[in-house]
């Protein structure tokens, strides 16, 4: 069921303000590039300057930001390039989610450098509950993850990097390594052997080296051949 809140959508261009209001979700949908166009989204047909006092932007400033005096057009360029103003419910959820994605980021691609193993899941969640970061529910997680890991390093260990590894699979296994190959990092080279069977060259984070071994070795029953290059 579709929620009946809604929310606003601004736009400025030099000192004018315009605003168009919105159904929340449905915009959201359309932030997110779940849906292409805002069929469904505008409640009113209006563009305002304030649309808390019902203030409605003049025609001579529609035209002179937009170039255009269609509507839907304007509210499609409002929609595209303006700011959605969140609901609590939508905020509270989109940060919780991008923490989650944050916190698989630095698990995959970080590892206790005491130990050479991934930090575990919780283990970064716990530290990060230590730290002062605001999560943005809109920026990529890897770009937030630059400042986080500043935050995090005084109280967690981490190291990162990739690193390039050989894999050798005997012919049986070729249909299915490939495709786990290419789930963990880069395919360098891909040489096919006589035989059948396929010699790799890849690279991946470091962090992903004890679990790629653990997944190569139990789809080949250990019969691949795996060596560190670099």
């Amino acid at each position: 069921m579709s929620s009946n809140k809604t929310s606003i959508v601004r736009f400025s261009f030099g000192n004018d303000k315009f605003e168009i209001i919105v159904k929340s979700d449905a915009a959201l949908d359309y932030k997110l590039n779940k849906r292409k166009d805002i069929e469904n989204i505008v409640v009113a047909d209006e563009v305002y300057a304030d649309s808390s006092k019902g203030l409605k932007a003049s025609r001579e400033k529609l035209k002179k930001a937009f170039k255009t005096e269609d509507l839907r057009a304007i509210q499609e360029i409002i929609m595209q390039r303006g700011e959605l103003s969140l609901t609590t419910e939508q905020r509270r959820k989109m940060a919780e989610d991008k923490r989650k994605q944050i916190i698989a980021f630095i698990s995959k691609n970080f590892i206790d450098p005491h130990t050479g193993l991934p930090h575990p899941p919780i283990r970064v969640e716990q530290a990060l509950n230590e730290i002062d970061v605001s999560i943005d529910p809109f920026k990529p997680a890897e770009e937030q993850t630059k400042l986080i890991i500043e935050k995090l390093r005084p109280i967690l260990a981490l190291k990162t990097g990739n690193i390039k590894i050989q894999v050798r699979v005997p012919a049986v296994y070729t249909s299915q390594a490939v495709g786990v190959l290419k789930s963990f990092g880069q395919l360098i080279k891909e040489e096919w052997l006589s035989d059948g069977g396929l010699d790799a060259t890849m690279q991946i984070p470091i962090a992903m080296q004890s679990t790629l071994l653990d997944r190569i070795a139990s789809l080949t029953h250990g019969n691949a051949q795996v060596k560190v290059i670099e």
